[in-house]
């Protein structure tokens, strides 16, 4: 890419190997993927490929050997799921199970649980979604009111989930549901289930954007029964785990460069094309990806240590995505100005696409808002 240049800190020999493998794999396999499609980055769905990745074992890179995995560093594996959204890899697919969820199994799940589903995503063989957010609650989390109630059966699931990525294809969700109490009692009662989204009782219904794709969804579940084995970890523990979980979806690199496509494809416009008084936009937006990366990479040693860096990531995550909405907004107005060169059309329908998908990136992960709430209360302020 053309980015590439950027990255200047160096790894193990042998994971400079599997990078070197993995960029020659991209440069092959998406040799006549348009920059437009590019922009789709890490929403864009694509089972096959995503099980040619896991062919070569690099799907659940950081899950233990005994597990399916390759048992790498977190560190590395950043390094590895930079190259493929810089690349615009259709990674949707995977990504979540590989950044989240399996990750989530891996500390809080069964051992059955961990048996059963973590080999299936390193295959992969089984994709995730989330099952977070709620209608009418906004970004207030700890207001969900989807029940699981215990049954002889195991669990009597009811209630709605909204802006879900990829349900429609995806084997399972994992889920913040209240099993006690009520909404009041906010973060109390709050527990997690693992939930087979083929099970009678459930109701996948894409959302339409404004780009015409369908990459969010609403999720019914109407007196769906789930076994008992289903809860994830602790009965209570919801919240706690949905906190951890949270750092690793705002850690990663996919907070950052979701517009890098249409930066990359100016870049290569400007090479042939100079325009007086660009360079200055150029080093201000290169500056903070470098300020950024640097930023995410921390993040990454830290997760690699087993911590929970809930305040930092939220940090991140609010810095990158206002940087990924910058970055359309910045280079719509630049072009609209252009002279006498002709800006190529895959340039503009990648912007076009941006401008319309940049208002979502402050959004999902969760609010700036919530976010600049957590960084608050973390310094003190609140």
């Amino acid at each position: 890419m053309m980015l590439e240049a950027l990255d200047f800190r160096p790894l193990p020999a042998r994971h400079e190997a599997l990078r070197e493998e993995l960029r020659s794999f991209l440069a092959e396999r998406l040799r006549d993927y348009p920059i437009d499609l590019r922009a789709r980055s890490w929403q864009g769905f694509d089972a096959d490929f995503s099980r040619a990745l896991a062919e070569r074992g690099w799907v659940g890179l950081t899950l233990p050997r005994e597990y399916g995995g390759a048992g790498a560093k977190q560190f590395f594996h950043h390094h590895e799921a930079r190259q493929r959204v810089e690349a615009g890899a259709p990674v949707a697919a995977h990504w979540i199970a590989d950044r989240q969820s399996g990750p989530l199994l891996l500390r809080f799940g069964s051992e059955q649980q961990k048996r059963l589903h973590l080999p299936a995503i390193c295959r992969g063989e089984q994709f995730f979604c989330i099952g977070m957010s709620e209608p009418n609650s906004g970004s207030d989390l700890a207001s969900v009111r989807t029940r699981a109630e215990r049954n002889e059966s195991g669990w009597l699931l009811n209630g709605q989930k909204i802006w879900t990525t990829y349900a429609q294809h995806s084997h399972y969700m994992i889920a913040l549901v209240r099993t006690s109490g009520s909404a009041q009692d906010r973060h109390r009662g709050l527990s997690q289930v693992l939930i087979d989204l083929s099970l009678p009782g459930v109701n996948v219904r894409p959302i339409r954007d404004l780009t015409g794709a369908e990459h969010f969804c609403e999720v019914f579940f109407d007196n769906v029964q789930l076994p008992a084995e289903a809860l994830v970890g602790e009965e209570g523990d919801g919240w706690k785990q949905v906190t951890a979980e949270l750092a690793f979806e705002r850690s990663g690199p996919e907070r950052i460069y979701s517009s890098i496509a249409l930066l990359d494809a100016w870049l290569d416009w400007l090479r042939s094309h100079p325009q007086a008084g660009q360079e200055r936009l150029l080093g201000q937006l290169l500056s903070e990806l470098m300020v950024l990366r640097a930023l995410s990479v921390s993040l990454a040693a830290q997760l690699a240590d087993g911590r929970s860096p809930v305040v930092e990531a939220a940090l991140v995550k609010d810095l990158g995505t206002s940087f990924e909405q910058s970055i359309p907004t910045l280079l719509g107005d630049l072009l609209g100005a252009v002279q006498g060169a002709a800006v190529p059309h895959l340039l503009q329908r990648t912007l076009a696409y941006l401008e319309r998908m940049a208002p979502v990136f402050s959004l999902r992960g969760g609010t700036r808002e919530i976010l600049r709430g957590v960084i608050a209360r973390g310094l003190g302020l609140r």
